[in-house]
């Protein structure tokens, strides 16, 4: 793709230029308030070489853009030596997060404008070249194991850019191309000036000796990256008039597209219903089970039977993620398993003890470490986090409750708030719920269309696949109750007044709904059970057997890893 930009051409006079850039940012900043107001979101990423005038590229651009709708993230070099500390267990404290963090938190709402100077692109590039112990044994030629190492990490950037545009973003990225002489001279030149030296950095020098083979890695990079969904445009950035032309005219292009389709009726739907419950404005249906007639109650089940039927056949009949043969089936659950009170206290003080001394070994090694639970209604997952967390030092762990997304959140991707609720690397991150809330109960509720629910399975795959590429631990609960245990205790919390406050009418209406709960339980078992996160399920009719069984699976794992750490 950088073999088909001419050096050659003249540059554009300001004669030239000026109408019809003049004309094109007009037109830009009217499709800028109509993608606002139509909620169509707009992500321009600007990759290119150092000293290519990214940031004034952007710059002129902006300054006729609305600021209130435009957001710029600039994304910093990446630090080797702290990287190779960080990896040693040399450094203290740090905040560091899986790579693709920094721009899930950076990317703005539906109906915004985010740039990104410098991106996933960069990042990936830097942390798999330039933290190689020796990585400027050879500035002629790249070697294929680096080159492999960047390009086997296009999953995860495909996967990003892919959930953006089904989530009704706009994806466009600039790569600016400059010659060798080029930079050379525009970087020797911003160094050379007392006025402009803070703009480079003796990494940025020290790089323009590398131009050789980071054009092999561009070369392969950019048609490997080159995505229907997401296409590369590539400039001329040695004349800036022409690639600003070129970069108003892609983006007026762009969004001129988008705001004349017209919009997906299912989702607006799902949406508007999604808003409405977060705003409370759902009433509950004027009966639950407590007060219907033997017939009523007939009837309901049979109309969730039907609705159960129907999302069923909506899901994916398979995922395209190798999935464990084993994974576990709510037809398999012993809800019979027992553990003698007397014999819970002592496995319970024998396996929080293990935890505390583990987890300041994974403290020290920075291993992260990701417990997710979801589940029944008074399955006892809160009971269940609450002996977790006991065995743990208060700074070492956060808890990630997950109530109904509000109004800025559902005009983000859905993953956006839980890529933006992470635990840092040696501290523990434990979710009562989860990002599973699109395929249990966004789907049954119908807060997201099927369309939607529906490609979440492999979404949620992607994301779990970063998480654990990163280093993450993952482990995912299910805890499951039987139906009459869970009537049980839904009366019992009812007649406590210390416990009322654990039960809702949201709580009796899901019972209503279990045959559709129970086949999306089913299906997410069936298309999320990986290799490298498979589910776990706790039987907790017996809530004291459920706990001991976390806390002995949580020990496990971190066993394991420091073994191998």
């Amino acid at each position: 793709m950088l073999e088909k930009i001419d050096f050659n051409v003249s540059d554009i006079s300001k004669e030239e230029y000026k109408p019809v850039y003049d004309e094109l940012i007009k037109r830009l900043v009217v499709l800028q308030q109509q993608a606002h107001e139509k909620g169509i979101g707009l992500v321009v990423l600007f990759e290119g070489w150092d000293g290519a005038g990214k940031g004034g590229r952007i710059s002129d651009m902006l300054y006729k853009l609305d600021a209130r709708h435009t957001t710029v993230h600039v994304t910093e070099s990446y630090n080797v030596k702290t990287a190779k500390k960080f990896r040693t267990g040399k450094l203290g404290a740090t905040d560091f997060f899986p790579p693709m963090q920094q721009f899930w938190r950076a990317l703005d709402m539906r109906g915004n404008m985010t740039i990104y100077d410098r991106g996933w692109y960069t990042t990936t590039i830097q942390q798999e070249l330039y933290t190689a112990e020796n990585p400027k044994a050879d500035l002629d030629s790249l070697d294929p194991k680096d080159l492999q190492r960047i390009i086997g990490k296009i999953d995860s950037i495909e996967a990003f850019e892919r959930q953006l545009v089904d989530d009704g973003y706009i994806v466009v990225k600039f790569f600016l191309h400059i010659r060798k002489k080029t930079q050379k001279e525009r970087l020797s030149r911003l160094a050379a000036d007392p006025q402009t030296s803070w703009r480079v950095t003796a990494e940025e020098l020290s790089h323009m000796d590398d131009y050789k083979r980071n054009y092999e890695i561009f070369d392969r990079l950019l048609p490997h990256t080159n995505f229907d969904f997401a296409p590369w445009v590539v400039l001329n950035a040695e004349d800036k008039r022409r690639a600003n032309l070129g970069i108003v005219r892609t983006l007026v292009n762009a969004l001129d597209e988008a705001a004349n389709k017209a919009p997906d009726e299912e989702a607006v739907q799902a949406l508007a219903k999604a808003q409405a419950n977060s705003a409370g404005l759902i009433k509950p249906d004027e009966k639950d089970e407590r007060s219907r007639t033997a017939k009523q109650q007939a009837k309901v089940r049979e109309d969730n039977e039907k609705a159960a039927a129907v999302q069923a056949a909506a899901a994916p009949k398979e995922s395209r993620f190798k999935i464990v043969s084993d994974y576990p089936t709510l037809k398999g659950v012993d809800y019979h398993l027992r553990l003698d009170p007397e014999e819970y206290r002592k496995q319970l003080k024998e396996e929080q003890k293990r935890l505390f001394e583990l987890e300041m070994q994974m403290y020290l090694a920075r291993i992260p470490m990701i417990l997710m639970y979801e589940g029944q209604d008074a399955a006892g997952k809160g009971g269940s986090i609450k002996r977790v967390a006991q065995a743990l030092d208060a700074r070492s762990y956060t808890i990630f409750p997950s109530p109904a997304p509000t109004k800025p959140e559902l005009m983000h991707p859905h993953l956006w708030r839980y890529w933006c609720r992470l635990p840092k690397a040696g501290h523990v991150g434990i979710y009562d719920r989860s990002w599973y809330g699109r395929v249990l109960v966004e789907r049954v509720e119908g807060f997201a269309s099927p369309s939607t629910w529906a490609r979440a399975y492999d979404e949620i795959n992607e994301f779990e696949r970063d998480l654990v590429d990163w280093g993450a631990i993952l482990l995912k609960f299910w805890v499951e109750i039987d139906r009459e245990e869970q009537m049980a205790r839904f009366t019992a919390r009812a007649e406590d007044p210390s416990k009322q406050w654990k039960i809702t009418d949201e709580d009796w209406r899901n019972r209503d709904k279990y045959p559709q709960y129970r086949e999306a339980v089913e299906d997410m078992f069936r298309l999320t059970s990986t290799e490298y996160a498979p589910w776990i399920i706790l039987e907790s009719n017996d809530k004291l057997y459920a706990r001991v069984k976390a806390l002995r699976i949580i020990n496990n794992a971190l066993e394991n890893r420091l073994k191998g750490a």
